[in-house]
């Protein structure tokens, strides 16, 4: 069904058109029409499916009646970077149309975004803790907000914004029309979505928790002392157009750029240490090929959309299961074709145990051939049952060692007296039936 059949105003499919967009995506095809009715929703699909637009553009129709009352839709966001992102879909989409958008975030001043706010603005899309600061001191009325949307929800719970998020709730008329979009729907959002939304109607496209099909991931064992020389083996193994590493940890994502710019690499580096100005100059060289390769914390791996990323590749084992989803899911957007590979050592394992348990699937161990492995060949990572790190500080690298590459296991991540067996390399283990460890996302503070 094209964009002309959803009930879109001819302006709106010319800013379809116009970005080059064919046929509505499953998400756009179930949610558009409900929102247009509407109704309050939860709509959840694969991350790189264009959950933007199912939001984006049944608001802009809305936005089609004029009214002087303003704002009159607020988008909460995680982070900065998508909330520029998503600014800049509604002004792509919305084109041929007339509205006015301000984007509130924190890492630059508040001048400019005070000054949008004071001169009036239909839309607002914003980061929970920088819109509570033009709350707190009356630069902004929510009261006439018809439409809240929650992107990101899982994300936005994960790094501890949930008493925010239930204050700007309180702040909104309750006769608004609310909307989440979520690439998982943990339980926490069904806590949220509670208080939020009245009868929400439900839209989940293929399974959450799986990874694309366009996209073809595998891990590759090696001991830890040897990361970094597989990384640079596979990259110079691998035709690749565009990279994405990712770090656990803000510092181990600035060794491995220092340690690839002196490999001859192109680097940019994004996380949350870096300043405003240095985030967006590295997503923007990024984008249009100043850098070939993005060295990140998690920070990029929801909802950045990066077109033509052909490989991830997770330096660091994700200790949250969601997050392997979310980083892999940067390369096959649009149901392109992507390649994310891994890099893990044997201490690595009970997290890629949680993974393997998460998106139902074993991950493919392999070899990379013509790499000098120690020990005279690869180890082999055991998922075969769960293992809680003692030394495990969360959120601090996890069951790595600190320090970042090139730096031996010390006292971070060492799993003495663990029973090494054999295996043939490429061998996957069976999924275990034990229940992987559970982690609540609502004691966890900012990011």
């Amino acid at each position: 069904m094209p964009f002309q059949k959803l009930g879109l105003e001819p302006d709106l499919v010319r800013g379809v058109l116009a970005m080059g967009y064919g046929d509505p995506t499953p998400i756009q095809l179930r949610a558009i029409p409900i929102v247009l009715a509407g109704r309050d929703l939860i709509g959840s699909a694969q991350t790189g499916t264009g959950k933007t637009a199912a939001f984006a553009l049944p608001v802009l129709q809305r936005l089609a009646k004029p009214s002087n009352r303003g704002p009159r839709v607020l988008v909460l966001e995680p982070t900065r970077e998508l909330a520029a992102q998503v600014e800049t879909a509604f002004r792509d989409l919305g084109r041929f149309t007339k509205f006015r958008a301000a984007v509130v975030h924190g890492g630059v001043g508040y001048g400019r975004q005070r000054e949008a706010l004071r001169d009036g603005t239909d839309i607002i899309i914003a980061t929970t803790g920088r819109l509570m600061d033009f709350v707190n001191e009356k630069a902004v009325d929510l009261r006439n907000v018809e439409v809240l949307i929650l992107d990101e929800v899982d994300r936005m719970l994960d790094m501890g914004f949930i008493r925010d998020v239930r204050r700007i709730v309180e702040l909104c008329p309750k006769s608004r029309q609310t909307l989440f979009f979520s690439a998982t729907v943990p339980p926490e959002i069904e806590e949220v979505a509670r208080f939020a939304l009245n009868n929400p109607e439900r839209v989940v496209i293929g399974r959450t928790r799986s990874v694309n099909e366009s996209v073809k991931h595998a891990a590759f064992p090696v001991a830890y002392e040897q990361k970094f020389d597989l990384l640079l083996a596979l990259l110079a193994k691998e035709d690749f157009q565009s990279v994405i590493i990712f770090s656990r940890t803000k510092h181990g994502a600035d060794k491995i750029a220092r340690k690839l710019k002196s490999a001859n690499h192109s680097v940019a580096v994004l996380h949350a240490n870096r300043s405003q100005g240095q985030r967006t100059a590295a997503l923007e060289g990024f984008k249009n090929g100043r850098y070939e390769i993005m060295v990140a914390t998690d920070i990029a791996a929801r909802g950045i959309d990066v077109s033509g990323v052909s490989h991830v590749i997770n330096y660091d084992v994700p200790e949250n299961p969601e997050d392997y989803v979310h980083r892999i899911g940067r390369t096959g957007r649009a149901m392109a074709v992507g390649d994310a590979y891994m890099i893990a050592t044997p201490e690595e394992g009970g997290d890629m145990h949680d993974i393997e348990r998460f998106i139902g699937a074993r991950i493919p161990q392999l070899t990379l051939e013509g790499f000098a492995y120690v020990n005279g060949g690869p180890p082999r990572v055991d998922t075969s049952r769960p293992f809680k790190n003692p030394n495990r500080s969360k959120g601090k690298g996890g069951g790595q060692p600190r320090g970042g590459p090139g730096q031996r296991p010390g006292s971070g991540g060492g799993r003495p007296g663990r029973r090494q067996t054999n295996s043939k390399p490429g061998q996957a283990t069976a999924n275990p039936s034990s229940p992987a460890r559970t982690r609540s996302r609502l004691s966890r503070g900012r990011r």
